[in-house]
């Protein structure tokens, strides 16, 4: 494989993320695809997975997995769509003449798509102990007869199905159990534990924190020297902390992947866009993307409340003359 690497790879994210293991990975697949641009930076990465990676990931991975498909950092095929998430991967690679990053041969896939034996459209890797990721050029492997090849044909022509189960992110209520209290108090023990291990890590140092948050409100204007890319963004350093700046935040539409838009060691003009005090991290977004908060207009009021006061005033003085005749005329009378 050339140094300066493709133009452009699909990565087969469900495939990679399993790489090694009996279910999917999010971390894995995060893992291998930083990798993967700190090696080829110049390349462009596409990753997509299946519709039912969100269902097989960790529970703790779920709420990483749905952001990264709204910001259109991963890719999961429409339902029903024809091949899976096979079929989609190759679709994307044929239209845009990229390479894939798999291990998959895509047997039953050979006879529509004849470039995958060509030298660089597929690509290998593998996490190696106390090395890392390690990539390589590889050739599909062939089926050992045609029979099997058309009856996997005819598996991969068969419309995805559509899960049955509720998307991850939804909370549906809990059934009342009929057994003693004892049952849902353990469910609810458990539930603080899983949620408690993400909040762990923190990004930056308790001081310096609130000493930023204190100093720079939300919406104010800081500089910042882009740091460090991740699979979603890069971190900024700003002073004596770090700063995310996520590709939505980016620019607008939000590019594809960070290094088309920033380099490391450039400096960027920044906005301050919201605060996790559980983890410690400052949201960050380019000048112009987002709308800076404006203080409220407290001149605005005060006119309003001048008016009042001048017409009580006026108002007084008018009153005084009407009450002051009558203990004057009775005592005109009495002297009468």
């Amino acid at each position: 494989m050339a140094k300066t690497g493709p133009k452009h790879v699909v990565v087969d994210g469900s495939n990679v993320a399993t790489e090694g293991r009996t279910a999917p990975s999010l971390k894995q697949l995060n893992e291998a695809v930083l990798s993967f641009m700190n090696e080829f930076p110049n390349t462009k990465i596409t990753v997509v997975v299946d519709a039912t990676f969100g269902h097989r990931i960790d529970k703790r991975e779920v709420a990483e997995f749905n952001s990264a498909i709204n910001n259109n950092e991963l890719v999961a095929p429409p339902a029903g769509a024809v091949g899976r998430g096979d079929g989609f991967v190759l679709t994307i690679a044929e239209k845009i003449g990229a390479s894939i990053l798999s291990n998959d041969s895509y047997q039953e896939f050979h006879e529509q798509y004849p470039w995958l034996f060509n030298a660089g459209r597929l690509i290998g890797g593998k996490p190696v102990p106390n090395v890392g990721w390690v990539f390589i050029e590889r050739l599909p492997v062939r089926p050992s007869a045609t029979k099997s090849v058309k009856k996997a044909s005819r598996e991969a022509n068969r419309p995805m199905p559509i899960p049955k189960a509720p998307p991850p992110a939804a909370k549906l209520p809990a059934p009342k159990p009929q057994a003693p209290a004892a049952k849902p108090q353990a469910a609810k023990t458990v539930a603080p534990k899983l949620s408690a291990k993400p909040k762990a890590a923190t990004i930056n140092e308790l001081t310096p924190f609130l000493e930023f948050v204190e100093k720079y409100p939300v919406g104010s204007k800081v500089k910042g020297v882009v740091d460090q890319y991740s699979a979603h963004g890069v971190y900024v350093k700003i002073g004596d902390v770090r700063g995310y700046l996520p590709l939505r935040l980016m620019a607008t539409p939000a590019p594809r992947s960070a290094r088309e838009h920033v380099k490391i060691g450039q400096t960027v003009q920044l906005v301050v866009d919201s605060f996790v005090a559980s983890r410690r991290s400052i949201d960050v977004a380019i000048v112009g993307t987002v709308t800076p908060m404006k203080t409220p207009a407290k001149k605005t009021s005060a006119p309003t409340s001048a008016p009042t006061k001048a017409k009580k005033k006026k108002k007084r003085p008018q009153q005084q003359p009407v009450r002051q005749p009558a203990p004057t005329r009775k005592a005109a009378a009495k002297k009468k």
